[in-house]
């Protein structure tokens, strides 16, 4: 594989998937952040309204549980963490790209292709074995 098309087939693909797995996180991240910081200063002001009404209880409980929910949610699918790993990781392959492309320390060499290649599927390879270490970390707590 001669240097363009390892750069079209491999690196800007990959760019193109941290990219866009970076801003689905982002984008669930704060759309399910921001319902769960709206239904949260609900509770007071509905309380405050009408403290007597008795479907206040009721909309504060299911208020309260959304809350729960969109908590587990977050935590769960590690949205944030993700946002920001795969932002890391896609602006890092562009850096390393753009420093190969003008010719630059580190890739300024003869060998500077096979640096370069050996350079992003290392950082390809970390992000796989922290995704596959994320993955396998529940089995493991759950084992005695």
């Amino acid at each position: 594989m001669n240097e363009e098309e390892y750069i079209s087939t491999r690196l800007d693909a990959q760019i193109a998937w941290y990219d866009n797995k970076s801003q689905r996180a982002q984008s669930w991240f704060k759309r399910l952040r921001g319902i769960e910081v709206v239904a949260a200063s609900s509770i007071p002001v509905i309380a405050g309204i009408a403290p007597e009404h008795p479907a206040t209880i009721i909309i504060i409980a299911i208020l309260g549980g959304l809350i729960a929910v969109l908590s587990a949610l977050i935590s769960l699918n590690k949205y944030q963490e993700n946002w920001l790993e795969y932002r890391t990781t896609c602006e890092t392959l562009k850096h390393q790209k753009f420093l190969y492309l003008t010719g630059c320390e580190p890739y300024h060499t003869v060998e500077a292709f096979t640096e370069f290649v050996i350079k992003i599927e290392g950082l390809i390879s970390k992000e796989n074995s922290n995704w596959n270490s994320y993955v396998k970390s529940p089995a493991k707590k759950d084992q005695p």
